[in-house]
C-alpha cells in the first residue's frame, strides 16, 4: 500500500465532524481506562545498563589498541622479541591510531545502533504487554456480559455463576534505558 492510497479528499473533514457527533457519549470507565492506557505508553522510560549482549562487543569496540604483548619463545629469543614487539608498537602507534580510526568510528556506530535497536524492542514488548493485558481485561468483561445475558435469558438465575478466568499478560515488560554510551 502506498500513502496516496490512503490520502483521500472524500470524506471531507466536516462530514466526519457530523459523524463523530452522532456516537455515543462514552462512559466514564471508559474514558478512564483509555486514559490510563495512553499514560502508561508514553510514560518515560527508566535509565539502564547496556544489555549484556552487547558488554562483550562494546569491551572490544576499540581495536586500536592490542592486549600485551607476549611471546612464546623461551630463552633469549622471546625477551627480546617481546621488546622488539614494544618498541615497534610505541613508534608506529599513532600511524595504527590513524588507519584505523574509521573502523573504531564505525564500531562506535553500530554498538550504538544495535543498543538503540534493542532499547526499542524492549519498549515495544513493554507497550505490547499492556495492551495485551488491556484486551484481555476487556474480552473478560465481555464474555462476562454474554454468559450473563445467556444465563437470564435461558437458564435460572445462578446456574451460571463461574467467575470470568484472570488475565494473563506477560506481565508488563522491562522499560530499562541504557546510560554512558561509548
Amino acid at each position: 500500500m502506498r500513502a496516496e492510497d490512503l490520502l483521500t479528499d472524500a470524506p471531507s473533514a466536516e462530514a466526519v465532524a457530523r459523524e463523530t457527533q452522532k456516537l455515543p457519549e462514552a462512559s466514564t470507565e471508559a474514558k478512564e481506562a483509555l486514559r490510563r492506557a495512553l499514560e502508561s505508553s508514553t510514560r518515560q522510560a527508566t535509565p539502564a545498563p547496556w544489555p549484556t549482549l552487547l558488554l562483550e562487543a562494546r569491551g572490544k569496540m576499540d581495536s586500536r589498541y592490542a592486549g600485551p604483548v607476549t611471546s612464546h619463545r623461551g630463552g633469549v629469543s622471546g625477551p627480546a622479541l617481546v621488546l622488539a614487539k614494544r618498541a615497534f608498537r610505541l613508534l608506529f602507534q599513532p600511524f595504527i591510531n590513524e588507519a584505523l580510526r574509521k573502523q573504531v568510528e564505525f564500531n562506535e556506530s553500530i554498538l550504538d545502533a544495535l543498543a538503540t535497536i534493542h532499547d526499542v524492542q524492549r519498549e515495544h514488548a513493554r507497550t505490547q504487554a499492556t495492551w495485551r493485558q488491556e484486551v484481555e481485561r476487556r474480552l473478560a468483561r465481555i464474555e462476562e456480559a454474554a454468559r450473563a445475558g445467556t444465563a437470564t435469558a435461558q437458564e435460572p438465575a445462578g446456574a451460571n455463576d463461574t467467575p470470568p478466568e484472570p488475565s494473563r499478560g506477560p506481565g508488563g515488560g522491562n522499560t530499562r534505558r541504557r546510560s554512558g554510551r561509548r
